[in-house]
């Protein structure tokens, strides 16, 4: 047992000692029960350590680790708690007082729970991984752990291709967690229980018995082998018990699927923070770059009624003054009228707003505007993704620019002044001419705004538009996953061409950083060969590659090349058709020859509308539910 642990003075040397701390309004504490049941000698429970890979302040503001953490405390024989990266200067000081990674609940080392859980939302957070795992004296490879090692779990968007961290971790859940923990759990139940009997199950027995179960992915179990190219030739299982791919698993009926409105309420500030409702899961909408479109199909919906109900819970139980509606698309949400119609009042009067994020500027109305403004003009997002109508059309954006002036003349209107635009560079068949489009988009903005202060006699007040770009990343599972990367030097290139054409008092113009960029693609699209490249990285001082200010990609392609490896073959190359991805044995529910056959219809610059009126044929009918249910 460990007996190091942070004290009073380390909290006061270190940035937001709050992050540290615990104890916060609705967190779960099982202790004086978790005692007793070991006073008694009992083994027939699970001890669950919910890890995010980024500091307390962006783990607390994501919505999966909310739901799963109280939902994993809801099964009577788990004792979930959590843990996140800590920061550089508490890593340091835990590290020269070796003081192991703790529980916040409990203050437990990580190295004494059954299962640590990793929650991975982006691929910049790898190395943090390996911080948590080495600050909790728990081997990186799943092939170097002991059978009283916890057994080391992944879940999130990102797993859908986790073969550069696949040999780190025992298991991985693809798909919708709320879906399988409760049988995950019983397994490593059953498994500790038989510890202490005359025919122990050894660990490998339990990922035979957790390959079988759909949506668990058990890498130890497949074997990779590669062409002379360095391409993959083939992922295949090793043993019977794994299946030659793995399914998502997913939530049939989000009405009666689990969430908490009784959430944690953290002590400091956070990145998000707000309470949310979460609308409806999935996109119809088929943008070609957007992973999250695919990965979540079907879409499903929360009743109006549901979502009333729930807004009202969390007000009354989290004293947040800000309620976020989350989707992939809130402006699609069948009952959003209904649902803003009903919260607006009850909301307003305990000065409480509604925060929409970004908008389809197709289904914006002024409706539902003036609605959302009866609590609080707040700025509006949206995002056109390309500047001309030429790109929007090979994205499969579906919108003109008719559509965003329209839109953006009723915002005006309607009183607002601060408009946020987001775009990307370097999308598949972009040329200058599309760059230069995001600038005169933004010029057409501002003079429309004053044509509007001039036509209504509305006072002017300052105008503010916000230009956004970030960078195309080629990802798995969607129409562009065989397209290559621009390079950093092309990147740079088109941002400083942007900037130039976009200098005026009322557009500010930022932009993300193309070093992380390139190394995200490496990240997105990488094989089982990088998790050496990893460990050796984070072993050289990289972690926390996810601030702009820590990362650097030139040590990381000295790593690179060190293990015969380089950065065009990851980020820089097309892939051909029939090439084999190292992602290809995980069964998101999108057929291959449907994302084949939207990226054939990009370069012909075809639109294909959006399933909601009627069915595509992707794949995601065999789910039989949500949109899908009448194609099944």
């Amino acid at each position: 047992m460990h007996t190091n642990r942070i004290e009073r003075a380390d909290l006061l040397r270190v940035e937001n000692p709050a992050r540290y701390v615990g104890g916060e309004r609705g967190a779960v504490v099982k202790s004086e029960v978790l005692s007793q049941i070991q006073e008694a000698g009992r083994t027939d429970y699970v001890r669950f350590a919910y890890c995010f890979p980024d500091i307390y302040e962006i783990g607390m503001s994501n919505l999966a680790l909310v739901i799963l953490y109280h939902l994993l405390n809801e099964i009577p024989y788990v004792y979930c708690e959590r843990a996140f990266s800590p920061w550089k200067d508490m890593d340091a000081i835990m590290r020269d007082r070796n003081i192991p990674l703790s529980s916040l609940e409990t203050r437990t080392p990580l190295s004494e729970f059954d299962v640590v859980g990793f929650s991975l939302q982006y691929e910049m957070c790898y190395t943090n991984v390996l911080q948590m795992l080495d600050l909790s004296g728990i081997p990186f490879f799943s092939s170097d752990r002991k059978e009283d090692d916890p057994i080391v779990i992944a879940g999130g968007p990102v797993v859908y291709n986790a073969e550069p961290v696949a040999d780190f971790f025992d298991m991985i859940v693809i798909g919708e967690a709320e879906d399988v923990l409760a049988e995950m759990m019983e397994l490593i139940r059953d498994y500790k229980r038989s510890r202490n009997t005359v025919t122990p199950m050894s660990r490998r027995e339990l990922l035979l018995l957790s390959a079988a179960v759909p949506g668990v992915y058990v890498p130890s179990l497949y074997d990779v082998t590669y062409r002379e190219d360095g391409t993959v030739e083939a992922v295949r299982p090793t043993d019977p018990a794994a299946p030659e791919r793995i399914g998502k698993r997913i939530v049939d009926n989000l009405d009666t699927a689990y969430f908490p409105t009784d959430p944690i309420v953290p002590h400091t500030r956070i990145v998000h923070d707000r309470s949310y409702l979460e609308l409806f899961r999935g996109c119809g909408h088929g943008c070609r770059f957007c992973q999250a479109g695919f990965l979540y199909r079907p879409v499903r919906e929360r009743s109006a009624e549901t979502l009333i109900d729930q807004a009202l819970a969390l007000e009354k139980n989290t004293g947040y003054d800000e309620l976020g509606m989350l989707s992939l698309s809130t402006g699609d949400y069948s009952g959003l009228k209904k649902l803003a119609e009903a919260l607006v009042e009850p909301l307003g009067e305990r000065h409480t707003s509604l925060s929409l994020p970004s908008l389809r500027v197709d289904s914006f109305s002024i409706g539902l505007m003036e609605k959302v403004s009866d609590t609080r003009k707040t700025g509006l997002t949206f995002a056109p993704e390309a500047g001309t109508q030429r790109l929007r059309d090979v994205i499969n954006k579906g919108i003109s620019e008719e559509d965003i002036l329209s839109a953006l003349e009723l915002a005006f209107e309607g009183g607002w002044t601060r408009v946020k635009l987001y775009f990307m560079l370097g999308l598949p068949t972009e040329t200058m001419e599309d760059v230069m489009g995001i600038a005169e988009m933004a010029r057409k903005i501002e003079r429309l705004y004053f044509d509007v202060t001039a036509r209504t006699g509305q006072r002017k007040r300052k105008l503010e538009i916000i230009v956004s770009t970030s960078m195309f990343i080629p990802k798995p599972f969607t129409p562009f996953q065989w397209e290559k990367q621009d390079t950093r030097e092309m990147l740079i290139e088109k941002q400083k061409a942007l900037a130039e054409r976009m200098r005026s008092r009322n557009i500010k113009y930022s932009w993300h950083d193309p070093d992380t960029s390139v190394w995200e693609t490496v990240m997105s699209r990488g094989d089982r060969r990088l998790a050496p490249v990893l460990a050796d990285g984070y072993r050289s001082g990289l972690f926390f590659d996810a601030w702009d200010d820590c990362f650097r990609l030139g040590q990381w392609l000295e790593v690179l090349a060190a293990h015969g490896l380089n950065l065009p073959f990851y980020s820089h190359r097309e892939r051909g058709d029939d090439e084999v991805f190292p992602w290809d044995h995980i069964d998101p529910g999108v057929n291959k020859s449907y994302l084949l056959l939207e990226r054939k219809r990009a370069y012909e610059g075809s639109v294909t509308p959006p399933c909601r009126p009627g069915c595509r044929a992707c794949g995601a009918s065999d789910f039989y539910t949500g949109v899908c249910h009448a194609a099944g």
